[in-house]
């Protein structure tokens, strides 16, 4: 049986994580960054090509047209996998994004609001990604639910801009930052299953 890709994430995280723990503060580039089977998620989903934020008018259209690609690419690969976890939309100038992602834990799904809003400086500066109902439930997320990407994800963004979008950082930054928290919290009782309501 083939291990899920959302675990491939968790122990990926986790061995970061001690790493970085081993290092006490030195550089990140004396271990292997990402695995084998986050590179085959990564090399599935199509890289980007213009460099242009928000305030570039034409060439943010350009660039939300790739955005969109790279995400239903991402979604498809995820859903063929069966390993599907998340929804996005966006405003019509797609500088504002919403939706919900979810995590199965023992088989009940834990499900959350996700949000962010499109930095002014992107894509240089990647998105920081909000789980609003989840804010002080972790010291692993800043005020107003935005999750804690800074040591793992913001330095390989930088070194791969413009190429890395939102499917990037829902990839690299949110997915493997569930896999680890969410479980975390349950065990911890931070956080509780709700049935939805039909």
């Amino acid at each position: 049986m083939e291990t899920p890709c959302w675990m491939d994430f968790r122990v990926n995280y986790r061995l970061i994580t001690l790493e970085r723990q081993k290092l006490k503060g030195n550089c990140l580039t004396r271990f292997k960054m990402v695995d084998d089977a986050t590179r085959k998620t990564l090399s599935n989903i199509p890289l980007l090509k213009t460099k242009a934020g928000p305030r570039d008018k034409e060439l943010w259209v350009t660039r939300l047209k790739e955005e969109y690609q790279a995400l239903i690419k991402y979604v498809q690969n995820n859903k063929e996998a069966d390993n599907d976890w998340f929804r996005l939309e966006s405003n019509k100038e797609g500088t504002r994004w919403f939706g919900k992602c979810w995590f199965i834990h023992e088989l009940l799904k834990y499900e959350f609001d996700v949000e962010f809003d499109i930095p002014v400086t992107y894509p240089a500066t990647a998105p920081e990604i909000a789980l609003p109902e989840l804010d002080g439930k972790t010291a692993k997320m800043y005020r107003g639910g935005r999750i804690c990407l800074t040591d793992h994800f913001k330095p390989l963004w930088a070194r791969n801009v413009p190429k890395f979008g939102i499917a990037h950082a829902m990839a690299l930054g949110l997915g493997p930052w569930l896999a680890v928290e969410i479980p975390d919290m349950i065990q911890r009782e931070v956080i509780t299953y709700v049935e939805k309501k039909s």
